[in-house]
């Protein structure tokens, strides 16, 4: 029988006694979804499009094993109040099987402020930990060693002097900088498009990213320079399709800066990596990550001539979507972090994280970080979908939404190109007014009941909200200012004037800032007092729309 004669015989009856839900239905990136999907919907080479796992163009994976030889790396993103409750958090989430660290730092931090400067006030230790000083750093890292567990650090306009306060630390542990592994996230761009933590304009923003391209490929060659994020595109409303899509343009021009910077592509590029939002869309997820993967090989092998296969790569972290966690029936969220979580396991990830089912009320309390881990592990060890590779390959539908994702994605790049790359489309505002009408078009959806959300705009009930929520400490600011306070008065206040001195005069210069920030925080110049003086030379950024 063929296709055909199947739709008459057998499609159309059924339709007539039962019609289906939707007159069409697409999924988040517009990509339209066939009854069912078939050999002759796909396009594509097996070898060319697909090939073998850990083999160009990546598709099905980045090592040829994939999860049979080990499995992802459980990196839950924690981080709040002081340095010290962080670190017991981290001790007790390392005692529960996690196998590598995530740090959530607080928004003074993010920006470039001590605990003690009028712009933090209200706001120490409420969204991640406080690090204003090294001696913070040492005791968030406390007992944990930094030879054996990679640290990730979601970081981006300070990035380069938090990784410096991991360097310096490590040297107090009697760890070479050679032997440190993780990650900072130092990703600019999307600060500017969706997320706002921003602190210095794009031009020196970016020269602060490259230094810590080529000051990591010489002294620091296992640690990932920086994890390219499409995570908050995708929180600030972006379809699957312009995630990957405003992802790799970003991850273009950091690419083509490092290599306008004198940079060898086949040395920075290895220590690349990405960070990618696993949303709900089941289907759809699985295939954007392989789209990305296939993209990102094209684009380093043809477009900049990386000739080491393992520039090719697109190495990914995940986390699952804040953005779909609900306040109302917090318990459903549990269902969603698991699907999400399964998705990003099948699309090949790196790691993960998986939200707990309380962070659309507050931060997780220790209880729910305990469930979202055990959601991981119970995948890995007792789903069975990561002992063999890409099991999803040779699906019609998931082949043909692959396709589609990295056909859009690939249109995106045109436009963004075209406009002169990603910094100048993010100055015309493009990106952001493609992510603004996403984010509309998906409200209005919402209001009118074509996407349902459970709980929220159907199958609601009228509750309490009787979920334990995580406290802070009040007295976390007053304790974190007078830290700040004995540090200023036993250091040797001359030198940190000498050092600021120095800061000034290299970042009018091409000269590397990382030695000078290490050397700065070993004198105990605080993360404000660093930033402080960056901003005097460079100003700050201030966006026109």
């Amino acid at each position: 029988m063929d296709k055909k004669t199947w739709e008459e015989k057998h499609v159309e009856p059924t339709l007539k006694r039962f019609p289906e839900r939707k007159a069409t239905f697409e999924t988040s990136s517009g990509i339209p979804l066939g009854r069912l999907h078939t050999p002759d919907t796909l396009d594509a080479n097996y070898h060319e499009q697909l090939g073998f796992p850990g083999q160009y163009p990546f598709t099905r994976g980045v090592q040829p094993t994939m999860y049979r030889g080990r499995f992802w790396t459980m990196r839950q993103y924690a981080g709040f109040s002081t340095a010290k409750e962080s670190n017991e958090r981290y001790k007790f989430l390392l005692s529960q099987g996690q196998t590598g660290l995530s740090v959530a730092f607080d928004l003074p931090t993010q920006i470039g402020y001590d605990s003690d400067d009028p712009m933090a006030l209200g706001e120490v230790g409420k969204v991640g930990v406080s690090i204003p000083t090294l001696d913070d750093m040492a005791i968030l890292l406390d007992g944990i060693p930094l030879d054996k567990v990679s640290i990730s650090m979601t970081i981006n306009a300070p990035a380069s002097v938090l990784l410096a306060m991991v360097i310096a630390v490590g040297k107090r542990q009697g760890v070479e900088p050679k032997q440190l592994r993780g990650t900072i996230q130092n990703d600019i761009l999307k600060e500017y498009i969706a997320r706002g933590t921003y602190i210095y304009p794009p031009r020196p923003s970016m020269r602060l990213i490259t230094d810590v391209f080529d000051y990591c490929s010489r002294e620091v060659p296992r640690w990932n320079t920086i994890s390219i994020s499409g995570y908050h595109i995708r929180e600030a409303g972006s379809t699957a399709a312009q995630e990957v899509a405003f992802t790799l343009a970003n991850g273009i021009a950091y690419v083509q800066a490092a290599m306008d910077a004198g940079l060898d592509v086949d040395v920075f590029a290895k220590q690349l990596s990405f960070f990618f939002n696993a949303h709900n869309n089941f289907l759809e997820e699985v295939a954007k990550f392989r789209a990305a993967r296939r993209l990102w090989a094209k684009i380093m092998k043809d477009r900049f001539g990386a000739k080491d296969p393992k520039s090719w790569r697109l190495r990914f972290h995940t986390q699952t979507a804040g953005s779909t966690l609900t306040a109302q029936q917090p318990e459903n969220n549990v269902v969603r972090v698991a699907i999400q979580a399964m998705a990003a396991v099948l699309g090949g990830t790196q790691s993960l994280h998986t939200n707990g089912r309380d962070e659309a009320i507050a931060l997780p309390t220790k209880e729910a970080a305990q469930i979202a881990l055990r959601t991981q592990q119970i995948i890995a060890h007792e789903s069975g979908i990561g002992d063999t590779v890409d099991p999803f390959a040779g699906s019609y539908a998931v082949e043909y939404l692959t396709d589609q994702v990295e056909a859009k994605a690939q249109e995106y790049i045109n436009n963004i190109d075209e406009m002169g790359g990603a910094l100048s489309a993010i100055e015309a505002g493009y990106v952001q007014g493609e992510i603004h009408e996403a984010a509309y078009q998906y409200q209005r959806a919402l209001e009118k009941e074509e996407e349902i959300v459970v709980g929220v705009n159907r199958f609601t009930v009228e509750e309490e909200n009787p979920i334990d929520r995580m406290k802070l400490d009040p007295s976390i600011e007053a304790a974190q200012c007078a830290r700040l306070k004995a540090i200023r008065e036993r250091r040797d206040n001359d030198k940190v004037t000498e050092l600021r001195g120095q800061l000034a005069t290299a970042a009018n210069s091409d000269d590397n800032l990382m030695p000078l920030f290490v050397e700065c925080l070993e004198h105990d110049m605080t993360l404000g007092e660093i930033c402080h003086t960056l901003r005097d030379v460079w100003g700050e950024y201030r966006p026109t729309l």
